[in-house]
């Protein structure tokens, strides 16, 4: 028999001596299943799959899950998942930890151990598999497109959050379902900011501009920083712009299999610190991408001493913020291979990227 996602959760099952998994994250869910609806329970037994859900997804259950029974609730997610486990005499279960709350978790039964786990299936999402990959590919795609039309069309006197609604809206008419987070687009010196999310500040000639920005596409999600002047801007700005840009490339090479993000992060960082900037640059250096925005692996927090494998899908994201002037990130998508990694964005110019400004 081929494996499959949930053969390979019922594999792992068997490593930590788990009866079955409780699985309540919705996008874990969905990996899983294929289900995209909400309010719903997949419980995991070694040989079984249960979806549960009530009868407003009857129909959308048919058509997306192929791999689950489906049961419908009667008296709660919870409590049904509990009936479960009583009648098919499963003793030790896992939970997510991350995302079960509390009051939700008191409505297990206690006939059964219910054990925290961690990540237990988002270890399995880190690699990608062909058909992932076609999706976040376009998913750059569609937003490299509102890149470009952003390049296209802005200009001094529009606010920032008029730009993001515009580019928000164009990689909808391209086929994406949404956008990946909040648009941000920082200007002048609000660029300083790395989650400047767009206000109403008009964009001034000789502004830099920071873009961060992404769209999901059949569930999957880009992740891309692009900067850029509207006009000629403080040479301050494109010195770091420089300076940020090397940090990306070596990144870049660097990523392989066996790279930890702890050396990802040391690199990047010391990179910039040797430049003068150490002090500027506060932030993870990247971050896996997928159904989730933020997953492992990558060179920030749990993963830093976790190393690569082919099949990974991140970010790489070094940026430089002066306060009062301005501030420069690059991010990019790219792919971990057996050898090194791919570039899946297109690479940002070496050289700050100036919008000319008509008088």
């Amino acid at each position: 028999m081929a494996e499959t996602r949930l053969t390979r959760l019922q594999a792992k099952l068997k490593t930590q001596a788990l009866d079955a998994i409780l699985v309540t994250d919705p996008v874990n869910v969905t990996y899983l299943t294929g289900f995209t609806g909400d309010e719903s329970a997949l419980l995991v037994s070694a040989k079984t799959a249960w979806l549960i859900t009530d009868s407003r997804f009857t129909e959308q259950v048919k058509v997306e899950v192929h791999n689950a029974t489906l049961v419908l609730h009667q008296h709660g997610l919870f409590a049904e998942a509990g009936d479960l486990s009583e009648q098919h005499d499963l003793h030790r279960i896992g939970f997510e930890a991350e995302t079960l709350v509390y009051a939700s978790f008191a409505k297990l039964p206690e006939t059964s151990e219910w054990v925290a786990t961690t990540n237990f299936v988002g270890t399995l999402r880190e690699v990608k598999d062909a058909s992932e990959l076609a999706l976040i590919q376009k998913a750059i795609e569609i937003a490299e497109a509102g890149y470009q039309h952003v390049l296209a069309t802005i200009r001094p006197g529009m606010t920032e959050a008029e730009v993001a609604l515009d580019l928000d809206f164009f990689m909808r008419r391209l086929g994406a379902s949404g956008t990946s987070f909040e648009t941000i687009v920082a200007s002048g010196a609000r660029s300083a900011m790395p989650h400047g999310a767009a206000t109403t500040k008009v964009i001034e000639a000789g502004d830099v501009v920071t873009l961060d920005w992404g769209c999901v596409y059949h569930g999957y999600v880009s992740d891309l920083t692009r900067t850029f002047a509207v006009g000629e801007p403080d040479p301050q700005i494109k010195a770091i712009y420089r300076v940020v840009y090397a940090a990306n490339r070596g990144v870049a090479e660097l990523m392989a299999p066996g790279v930890t993000g702890q050396a990802i992060n040391d690199y990047a960082h010391g990179l910039i610190d040797q430049a003068g900037y150490g002090q500027y640059f506060g932030h993870g250096t990247g971050h896996g991408i997928g159904l989730s925005i933020h997953e492992g692996p990558g060179a920030w927090g749990i993963y830093n001493q976790v190393g690569q494998v082919a099949g990974n899908v991140e970010t790489d994201e070094p940026g430089i913020y002066l306060p009062g002037i301005g501030g420069v990130r690059i991010e990019d998508d790219l792919l971990i291979t057996a050898t090194g990694a791919q570039l899946l964005s297109t690479p940002a110019p070496a050289e700050l990227p100036i919008v000319q400004v008509t008088p």
